[in-house]
């Protein structure tokens, strides 16, 4: 039994990333590229190296929690995985969150923090949640204008200095239940000391964090998401001590276990107003519109992640004579894994783009009303592709892809929660119908996507051209007729959506494709452009009945 199995290894994640490459310089200006060729190179090879094997080293260790001390104190204190204490001095460090509010590039600046996160994020045991809120957070105070509450947090939610840099939760989850917020039973009331929130948060990501953004509803105020008020919550006091807040449990999780999500009660906690008192559902929405995106990209270095490994490994493992990268079969599967990751990224990298824009009002009208329904399909389509990518990977390993030592089966259990987190793919389809409720929303992606076709000339990439076009026309004629019912309309939402996701995606493969053949860039993704395509795009069924929907559900 001398015969031990090589392990698949990683290299820098900057330097092997093809398709990262060719993005980078359609993207950025060449001089911007040079000048940040340095730092995405660092950091590429500690997501490849240094924070991938502490990551294998620290997998058994979970957040813990110790409600009461040897003296019968409460001091509900969570203990975070040594990994997480790493990254939390790195990401200040890096400005994982500070370089898009630094604005040192303009309307690319959210390019520049994506692509930092894109290369060591998937190294750091999803350290990526409290990154997302607390950028949300940022964005949220900063956009609703609170000046006390901007002057006292953004210089910590944007720092740079680990001693002083903080991260935010976002509560908004409660029994009652976590797509429908206008059910929060919390409720604030005025004191002589202020705002206090009494409720139960079922399920709060990032608890350790040193504030939070949450909804109650003041008293008297009605029901629904209209009466809820959106509060700025200091997790401690100057003292240390918990702010009004109990931790009654951590939660037990599929996925995402290195993260410490919590279930809440908030017993008398001091709050602030951000935003008045009312309007509170949509005051969250720039924090939701920031870590929807968070979400997307996410989406496409855990998908690079598993892909780079199985590659990798295909080349170590032999089986029935030769390498698995020698077998058809083996490299067909990965082949269309490619090209889904392909797509999912440009579709992430197109909203982070236009979310750049957007901060640094350079976006026109079309690309605003663009931004508002690319960011809910950039999340519900990843997370889709993410599920389907990662559990391919692991069966890619056979027996070591579901023994948990190897690291692998976390790869597809810490996937599943993109698909969920931040709205499931049922409730971001309902989202995404109503963003084409506002004028001029649908024809400014009609106009996106045909533009990017506009672009694509190689006689190649003509079968993917008539793919997204087809695509494209079927979308737009079902939907003009089932604006007529209600009920079909709702039926089909998820279908409708995946496929203008899927259809925007294509058209971005067909884009980058012709560019790369323009630039010197190779065939790699005009490649990925046809087997996407082959993959189907158009999603859309006849309207099914009712009463099938009925007996079969």
């Amino acid at each position: 039994m001398s015969f031990f199995q090589e392990p698949p290894r990683l290299g820098n994640q900057y330097d092997d990333d093809a398709l990262l490459q060719s993005y980078l310089a359609r993207t950025l200006p060449e001089d911007l590229r040079h000048a940040l060729t340095d730092e995405f190179r660092e950091l590429g090879a500690l997501g490849g190296d240094y924070f991938y094997r502490f990551q294998l080293r620290d997998r058994l260790n979970e957040p813990e929690l110790t409600q009461w001390d040897a003296w019968g104190h409460r001091v509900d204190h969570i203990e975070v995985s040594p990994l997480w204490k790493e990254a939390e001095a790195l990401a200040a460090r890096r400005g994982l969150v500070a370089t898009a509010y630094e604005q040192k590039n303009a309307e690319l600046s959210r390019v520049h923090q994506f692509i930092l996160n894109y290369l060591v994020q998937a190294s750091l045991d999803v350290y990526s949640c409290p990154l997302a809120m607390t950028d949300g957070a940022a964005r949220s105070l900063l956009t609703l204008g609170n000046t006390a509450l901007i002057d006292r947090a953004l210089p910590h939610l944007t720092s740079r200095d680990p001693a002083t840099a903080w991260t935010s939760g976002q509560w908004m989850t409660e029994r009652t239940g976590g797509s429908d917020v206008g059910l929060t039973q919390t409720v604030a009331r005025q004191t002589p000391e202020g705002w206090r929130l009494s409720g139960t948060k079922w399920f709060t990501s990032a608890t350790t964090a040193q504030m939070a953004l949450t909804l109650a509803r003041p008293e008297g105020n009605g029901p629904g998401g209209k009466g809820l008020a959106l509060f700025y919550v200091e997790t401690r006091d100057a003292a240390g001590r918990l702010n009004g807040i109990q931790i009654n449990r951590l939660k037990d999780k599929l996925g995402t276990r290195k993260v410490p999500t919590a279930e809440l009660t908030l017993d008398g906690a001091l709050a602030i107003p951000v935003a008045g008192l009312t309007d509170g559902i949509r005051n969250m929405a720039w924090m939701l519109n920031v870590t929807r995106t968070w979400n997307a990209v996410g989406s496409a270095w855990a998908m690079r992640r598993a892909l780079a490994l199985a590659r990798d490994y295909a080349q170590r493992r032999v089986q029935f004579g030769a390498k698995l990268a020698d077998k058809p079969l083996h490299m067909d599967t990965l082949a269309g894994l490619e090209a889904e990751f392909q797509a999912g990224f440009l579709l992430a990298f197109r909203a982070v783009e236009l979310l750049g824009r957007m901060e640094a009002k350079a976006a026109t009208e079309q690309e605003l009303l663009l931004q508002r329904l690319v960011t809910p399909l950039a999340k519900l389509t990843t997370g889709r592709q993410v599920v389907h990518v990662t559990s391919e990977v692991a069966e890619a390993f056979g027996g070591a892809g579901y023994v948990e030592d190897t690291g692998i089966p976390r790869l597809q259990a810490d996937a599943q929660v993109l698909s969920i987190w931040e709205g499931t793919t049922n409730v971001l389809s309902l989202d995404t119908l109503r963003a084409l409720a506002k004028e001029g929303a649908l024809e400014a992606f009609f106009h996106e996507v045909e533009g990017r076709l506009g672009q694509t000339r190689d006689a190649g990439l003509r079968p993917c051209v008539d793919a997204a076009q087809g695509a494209l026309e079927h979308a737009r004629a079902w939907v003009a007729g089932a604006m007529e019912d209600p009920a079909t309309l709702e039926a089909g939402a998820r279908r409708f959506s995946l496929t203008l996701g899927r259809t925007l995606e294509l058209a971005l493969l067909c884009a980058h494709a012709q560019w790369c053949l323009d630039h010197g860039h190779g065939p790699r993704s005009k490649a990925a452009a046809r087997r996407f395509a082959s993959h189907g795009v158009d999603l859309i069924q006849p309207a099914a009945s009712l009463e099938d929907v009925r007996l079969l559900a």
